[in-house]
């Protein structure tokens, strides 16, 4: 079975700017690409979940979104990083649907449609939703601290503050994982 990070996209990987609908305004978080290069070539497949509630709430049009995740996959494809799939809710929140971060639905349709191990994998965010949505599928999971937004201390498997702290954690726990179980993560 193969591992997987799963990544909350805005506040995680790219700079959170509200409801993003100019593909320029797209900027990567200091040291995301460097660490999830690093992280792929230790043989981590990376997914993106990201809940892009302003579909949804009609305050950005699905292809504006999908000319932000564009630019996205270029800026980090620029830095050698491939993303193995990328996993959207576009709801609204009241819509009630099976598809929204807490839930674990994309976890699960990516273990299932790329043979992941989900106790051996980990859900990376900025916001308790990500967190929750890493634990109900069975995963460790990584709070890279948003001052913004808080998380409750014992929710998330391990707590960075940057993307050299992650990476530093993952491969920490990638070098004490006693040989033949596949490295889980924090």
């Amino acid at each position: 079975m193969n591992r997987a990070l799963f990544l909350d996209r805005d506040g995680t990987v790219m700079e959170d700017t509200g409801y993003i609908a100019d593909p320029a305004l797209v900027r990567l978080l200091p040291g995301a690409a460097e660490a999830l290069a690093a992280l792929a070539a230790e043989g981590w497949k990376l997914f993106i979940v990201s809940n892009q509630s302003g579909v949804g709430r009609g305050k950005i049009a699905p292809s504006q979104m999908d000319a932000v995740h564009l630019r996205f996959l270029e800026l980090l494809a620029e830095q050698g990083v491939r993303i193995t799939q990328s996993y959207f809710c576009l709801h609204a929140p009241d819509e009630n649907c099976e598809c929204r971060k807490p839930s674990p639905y994309f976890l699960q349709l990516a273990a299932r449609d790329h043979g992941l191990d989900l106790a051996a994998s980990c859900m990376i965010g900025d916001r308790e939703a990500d967190i929750l949505c890493g634990r109900n599928a069975g995963c460790s999971s990584i709070w890279l601290r948003n001052h913004a937004f808080s998380v409750p201390p014992d929710l998330p498997s391990a707590i960075a503050e940057s993307w050299h702290d992650i990476y530093t954690r993952l491969s920490a726990a990638e070098s004490a994982a006693p040989a033949g179980n596949g490295g889980a993560a924090a």
